[in-house]
């Protein structure tokens, strides 16, 4: 049977233009084989400086303590806890567009998730610095791991979120890190095969464990990836909610609430999903992939972000209503007079957070701006700017103004090192998806020639004058209906 059986021709391509398998080979590869662009260092270079920025304004504060942030005695966190929890939120687009997507056999995901399981990775290696570094003497880290040891009682407390947060971020990078590596093991053959210097061919050789393209290979390689498939998708939903229950299982104002733990899943893949839309969208422009990653994808994650963006504003919205209803004069005071009032120190940041997370996303509800790359572009940007908001919102506003008036701290603003702590990371992770653009496919070869003869444009334009009836009566009883 023919497989355009399983594919609806209603829905646009997949794959643009005339493409044969040898097509998509040269053209995934190209930027591999070929010299860097100017545009690649200049890229890399400005976030190889923003690293070592970030680098420095670290080592002062190893070096002098965390006395070079500006903590103070009611907002003991700030900065460093917002840029924790803002980067584990992108990271979640990786893993849902990975794990989920495949499980329910969405084609679509094929032209994005090797970018977005690279996203991942990155953005959690990221995260995971800035609780070490608040430690403050990180030569003593060890003290935080279960081990038996000579210091008597002290042992972690299993009962604290903190310690679960570790848990659940280092199996959620482990498991990403194998779902990132296992489907590349295809791809990093073919460029060995292709290889024609002796240090490439070693390299790719070495790093694709043998990999024959035998049937064997492609059964445990599709066995091992829904195993990891399966094992992810958990994943996604229990890391952003371990990560609210350093929240939620607080009894400080604004925390103190059960809705956190759907809230912070929603806002997680909100803000991956805007971070993939920005780094594809320069991506595909740049490496000249606009035939594999096209408006198609942007359109359909375009539904996702104001899908996710919806859920998000009715979380806000729960919460001022459970702050009135609750009839708490602290909860009241933590949501209606700290965040809601614009009059009160920190109310600018509520209303921007609410303005680009809520009220922005309205727009991809129509489908000239969904297919839009300069409107999706912008609103992507935006997306994180108010998502990091949010997490700045929830904390600093939180704690800055507690129970007691007399034990209330002055306006809390940043100094230039927690700034550029924040600004290296930003350094880090893009240096590492520069390096991976370079040396690694961006785009999934192998899945990309698998969907080719069921979702490719040279291939729903070959059907039989039956199927054309078909869909063109199927088209319009929809117009008709709607």
């Amino acid at each position: 049977m023919s497989s355009l059986k399983y594919e609806s021709q209603v829905r646009p391509p997949l794959v643009s233009g005339d493409k044969s398998y040898h097509d998509i080979t040269v053209d995934i590869i190209r930027p591999i084989e070929n010299r860097p662009s100017r545009l690649w260092w200049i890229g890399f270079l400005t976030a190889v400086l923003l690293l070592c920025f970030g680098i420095f304004s670290v080592t002062r504060e190893v070096i002098y303590g965390v006395g070079q942030w500006n903590l103070n005695k009611t907002v003991g966190w700030a900065w460093d806890i917002t840029n924790f929890v803002w980067w584990i939120g992108i990271g979640h687009a990786g893993t849902l567009i990975s794990a989920i997507l495949l499980l329910f056999r969405q084609q679509w995901r094929t032209g994005v998730n090797r970018a977005a399981e690279a996203m991942t990775i990155f953005a959690v290696l990221c995260a995971g610095q800035f609780p070490i570094w608040h430690m403050g003497r990180v030569w003593v880290a060890f003290f935080t791991l279960p081990y038996p040891n000579t210091r008597g009682s002290l042992w972690p407390n299993f009962n604290s979120p903190l310690l679960w947060d570790v848990f659940a971020i280092s199996t959620y990078f482990t498991v990403s890190l194998l779902f990132w590596y296992c489907g590349l093991l295809p791809d990093l053959a073919t460029i060995r095969d292709r290889a024609k210097l002796k240090w490439r061919k070693f390299f790719y050789g070495a790093a694709s464990f043998g990999w024959s393209g035998s049937t064997k290979h492609w059964q445990r390689h599709e066995a091992l990836s829904l195993v990891l498939a399966g094992l992810s998708t958990p994943l996604v939903l229990s890391v952003h909610t371990i990560v609210s229950f350093d929240f939620a299982t607080s009894v400080v104002p604004g925390w103190h609430t059960t809705i956190f733990p759907p809230y912070f899943v929603a806002g997680a893949v909100f803000s991956g999903f805007a971070m993939v839309q920005s780094l594809l969208i320069i991506t595909r422009k740049v490496l000249k992939l606009e035939e594999y990653i096209t408006i198609e994808h942007i359109d359909v994650m375009n539904k996702i972000i104001v899908l996710t963006g919806s859920i998000v504003g009715i979380a806000y919205l729960t919460e001022l209503f459970i702050a009135w209803y609750g009839q708490n004069p602290y909860e009241s005071f933590a949501f209606l007079q700290n965040r809601v009032n614009l009059l009160s120190p920190y109310g600018w940041a509520y209303y921007i957070m609410m303005g680009c997370n809520v009220l922005s996303p309205q727009i991809f509800w129509f489908r000239k701006l969904r297919r839009n790359l300069v409107v999706t572009f912008f609103m992507s940007v935006i997306v994180n700017i108010g998502m990091w908001f949010e997490r700045f919102v929830i904390i600093v506003t939180s704690v800055y103004r507690e129970y007691i008036p007399s034990g209330w701290s002055t306006y809390y603003t940043p100094t230039i090192w927690e700034i550029g702590f924040y600004m290296g990371t930003f350094g880090l992770f893009f240096t590492f998806y520069f390096l991976f653009s370079k040396f690694f496919p961006v785009v999934a070869v192998a899945e990309i020639k698998h969907i080719l003869k069921k979702a490719g444009e040279n291939y729903k334009a070959e059907m039989g004058p039956e199927e054309k009836e078909s869909i063109e009566a199927f088209a319009h009883e929809y117009e008709h209906a709607h």
